[in-house]
């Protein structure tokens, strides 16, 4: 899951910036924007939009992304939002990459990989065609270092740690060898999605948990674009890496730009003032549908929006925190929560078709994966029947026609929800009628940090989301027990304080099993585990609703190729493949597809720390991603 984790997860972030702990979390800002609501601005018929955001002063053609997610870090260390995630694929070179067209692992800085027999050592084949952007050649060395530091220093490993968990020791043979030796088996070895950074540059760095890599441009590094100034909060400008492998873009600016309010995102993408905007409410695309030079991808998303249930917050050594409801202890408890959400009316209703109807854990996206209950396995709406469970559990209607416990105290729940996402808010207001109708109380607490109150257990439920890489391990990993806390005062990179054993075996097997039919079967497993236990339920799979203006942009690839995102990707494909409207390259293409080479500056304008707070994995989302 990239770290692209767009609902909910702004705690993660802010565990992990405090601690420094190791943690793949990929959070997805997708859902950021997907705040934005309508308003007059849209009523208003599109005129004549003039080049602003297409020609400059300076006759140079810029790409305008319209995003509501701020930087958190420009060190590839320490960043975990999707949209910095995003810029470190485009300032960094991976190992391995993942193909536009169905996701599958493809060279990247190594151009080829193998296993020995025993599965324990990796060997990979570094390009010898890679150059830093100051004329200094890639090497083995360089990846090596970066992975090693990960692996002993607390503060490298941050953002990334978990993929270097099970590594034993990392060598550089020759300039073109890098050698990965493993404690057991891992089946993410064509997936390690870590920017490799140049040793010259980074091996100065004294403290790694606080350098954010924002101090001296232009930043060094090997992907198809130079970093050459940033403004925290405002924007970080890039420019083409004319000596990048594959080729450089053809715009000669791309400027992600930070909107506080959605409506005057799309308000500026029908000006001409911006070139694209992610994250659109149903309203919105309805709005801009049809408007001349205005294109709207309405795609399959990579992640899912859930309820999680604190199952009682506890660390590693046992010890318990927070004051979550004990009833949500009961698995019965849980099932009848889940039994009243009618999930067909949240797609119809506040999604308005622009999702899928949640089943399993990962998206249909990721058909390999994706998994879903058996009729008499699945958790319908029945309301009736959650009736019956909350009676045996010992919670029965008073003559107020509320839900009691034994000690006679009404049922009743806190639900944390994002105060920058509309969604939530909507799905909150059936909620209460649904659950009010069990005789269960429901209140929401809407806050623009949902971060503390996480970390700290100090919720009853919560509205959470992720979203899901090809390869699904980190998803995978955070309900696992060695997830939690080390103690109540660290931090951990769990989820929600899911601790299964059963799962975790299931966890494991999946890790080391390199056959992927094996290894589908055995996440499948885990799928209907985790469904089985009812800590979490996954109510919807939202779309991908985003928009550009044809008459700035000719061509942009999406992931995959047919029906995909174009915002958010597992790589750099969209922007660098984008061809400007008026452009004579034969190469590009008409539809919203196809990889393009070319040359190209960048700007990208990030903004607002706060507008993440709605980005948890509605990503995220990406969750990187």
């Amino acid at each position: 899951m990239d770290r692209q984790d767009p609902h909910g997860t702004a705690r993660f972030l802010t565990r992990l910036q405090r601690r420094g702990r190791g943690g793949r979390l990929k959070m997805l800002a997708a859902s950021g924007a997907a705040a934005f609501g309508l308003t007059a601005a849209l009523a208003t018929p599109l005129s004549p939009a003039p080049q602003q955001a297409q020609a400059a002063d300076d006759g140079k053609k810029t790409l305008t992304v319209a995003v509501a997610q701020s930087v958190d870090s420009l060190s590839p260390f320490l960043a975990t939002r999707l949209v910095s995630t995003s810029v470190h694929r485009l300032m960094y070179e991976y190992l391995t990459n993942y193909d536009p067209k169905d996701n599958h692992a493809i060279p990247g800085l190594a151009t080829d990989w193998k296993p020995s027999p025993d599965k324990l050592t990796w060997t990979y084949t570094i390009r010898s065609n890679s150059k830093w952007s100051d004329g200094k050649k890639v090497t083995a060395e360089d990846a090596a270092w970066t992975f090693n530091k990960m692996m002993t220093d607390d503060g490298a490993a941050t953002a990334n740690g978990s993929f270097v968990g099970n590594f034993e020791k990392v060598t550089a043979p020759s300039a073109t060898e890098l050698v990965i030796k493993l404690k057991k088996p891992q089946a993410t070895m064509a997936a390690l999605d870590v920017p490799i950074v140049p040793k010259h540059e980074w091996e100065s760095v004294e403290d790694f948990s606080k350098f954010n890599n924002d101090k001296k441009f232009p930043i060094v590094g090997n992907g198809p674009y130079v970093v050459t100034d940033y403004k925290a909060d405002s924007y970080v400008r890039l420019k083409p890496n004319k000596s990048f492998w594959r080729g450089a873009p053809k715009f000669d600016e791309l400027v992600f730009k930070y909107y506080k309010d959605g409506d005057a995102a799309v308000a500026a993408l029908k000006k001409g003032e911006v070139s694209f905007v992610q994250g659109l409410t149903p309203a919105q695309a309805a709005a801009l549908e049809g408007q001349s030079d205005i294109k709207v991808n309405d795609a399959p998303g990579r992640r899912f929006y859930s309820i999680a249930t604190n199952p009682g917050a506890r660390s590693k050594d046992g010890e318990k925190f927070g004051n979550g409801h004990p009833s949500l202890l009961d698995q019965k408890v849980r099932k009848a929560l889940f039994l009243g959400v009618d999930r067909k009316t949240i797609v119809d209703k506040v999604f308005q078709g622009h999702a899928v109807e949640g089943k399993g854990y990962i998206p249909p996206r990721f058909t390999s994966y994706y998994w879903e209950p058996s009729d008499s396995q699945e958790w319908a709406y029945d309301p009736k029947a959650a009736g019956r469970l909350l009676d045996e559990a010992g919670y029965k209607k008073n003559g107020d026609g509320k839900r009691v416990g034994k000690d006679g105290k009404p049922l009743n729940y806190r639900m944390l929800c994002h105060a920058t996402d509309p969604n939530d808010a909507a799905v909150g207001k059936y909620l209460k009628e649904w659950w009010g109708e069990l005789g269960i109380g429901l209140k929401l607490n809407c806050l623009d940090n949902v971060t503390d109150p996480w970390l700290a257990g100090e919720y009853d439920l919560a509205f959470d989301g992720w979203s899901v890489n090809p390869d699904p391990d980190f998803v995978l990993s955070i309900h696992t027990c060695d997830a939690l806390p080390a103690t109540p005062k660290d931090t951990g990179a769990t989820d929600n304080f899911i601790c299964d054993k059963k799962y975790d075996q299931l966890y494991a097997k999946q890790l080391a099993e390199y056959d992927e039919a094996k290894r589908a079967t055995l996440v499948k497993q885990m799928e209907s585990r985790l469904y089985d236990t009812g800590y979490m339920s996954v109510m919807a799979y939202p779309n991908a609703v985003e928009a550009y203006r044809t008459d700035q942009i000719k061509s942009i690839t999406t992931m995959p190729e047919k029906a995909g995102n174009i915002y958010g990707q597992d790589g750099y494909w969209s922007w660098w493949s984008a061809t400007p409207a008026d452009s004579d390259d034969s190469s590009g293409s008409s539809s919203s597809t196809g990889v393009v080479i070319g040359i190209v500056a960048a700007v990208v304008v990030l903004g607002a720390a706060g507008a993440f707070f709605a980005v948890r994995r509605r990503s995220t989302a990406e969750d990187r991603e």
